[in-house]
């Protein structure tokens, strides 16, 4: 963990926007369970809550040139169409705003190399992303409602990692996952490599080559305090690629 403020990454998280309730108020709002927040600060970074707003201008990159990670979080399913589609009976009605802002965020974080962790809905935003599909419901292959028991109880799955990941090198060759989801990826999206499933092969992780840290869960890491090694390894690569910047900006011309 960074010992000075000063050397503490600004991690950007995403968050909800829809109805809430609070005292006497029911309105739209942008709202984040906290525990997403101690993940990111238990890792010694700041976070920087990213609410879901119009691209206008190259909003997104903007956002992105001014933090040094990017925390895709949880929330509702993707709209089917953005992979071309029909949407199942059980799919959770569009958010176009968040679809779009949550999909520009990873694209410059790509391009700019922004380290990044997706969990959850932040996966499945990524394999779309990346020209991949998702199975809408995942009773309909598996049988069963083990991947989300409903009630906002959390399930726990076992989780087997590749050897060969950088997801490997951060929490060894299993885990037991907190899981919420209906539904999961289906094809891979380019560039993406499986890195983890449950024992009936349902993906629990993915990797996209070619960046330096860019891992997307399935399970939802934030809900385990005793275990923050995915948030901490966020911060080790913001941090790495927060120091490369100010490097570049120092080089004489």
């Amino acid at each position: 963990m960074a010992s000075n403020v000063s050397d503490r990454p600004l991690i950007g998280v995403t968050t909800y926007l829809q109805r809430s309730q609070s005292g006497v108020w029911d309105v739209e709002a942008a709202f984040l369970p906290k525990v997403y927040l101690d993940g990111v600060t238990a890792g010694g970074g700041i976070p920087v809550l990213l609410a879901p707003q119009p691209l206008h201008d190259g909003v997104a990159r903007a956002v992105i040139a001014r933090l040094d990670g990017l925390l895709i979080a949880g929330g509702v399913d993707v709209d089917p169409a953005r992979y071309g589609r029909e949407a199942h009976v059980e799919t959770d009605r569009p958010q176009p705003l968040r679809d779009d802002w949550d999909s520009a965020l990873l694209e410059a974080a790509i391009e700019t190399g922004t380290p990044f962790l997706a969990i959850c809905r932040g996966a499945q935003v990524l394999n779309v992303l990346r020209g991949g599909t998702l199975h809408q419901h995942l009773p309909d292959v598996v049988g069963s409602v083990r991947y989300q028991p409903g009630g906002g109880e959390f399930a726990q799955v076992a989780v087997a990692v590749e050897p060969d990941s950088a997801l490997h090198t951060i929490v060894g060759d299993s885990l037991v996952g907190d899981v919420y989801h209906h539904q999961a990826i289906d094809e891979v999206g380019t560039g993406l490599r499986v890195t983890a499933r449950s024992d009936d092969g349902v993906v629990e992780a993915v990797e996209l080559d070619g960046v330096p840290f860019g891992i997307a869960v399935q399970w939802h890491p934030e809900q385990n305090s005793e275990d923050v090694r995915l948030f901490d390894s966020l911060i080790a690569a913001a941090q790495e690629f927060a120091a490369g910047r100010t490097a570049q900006r120092e080089v004489p011309a």
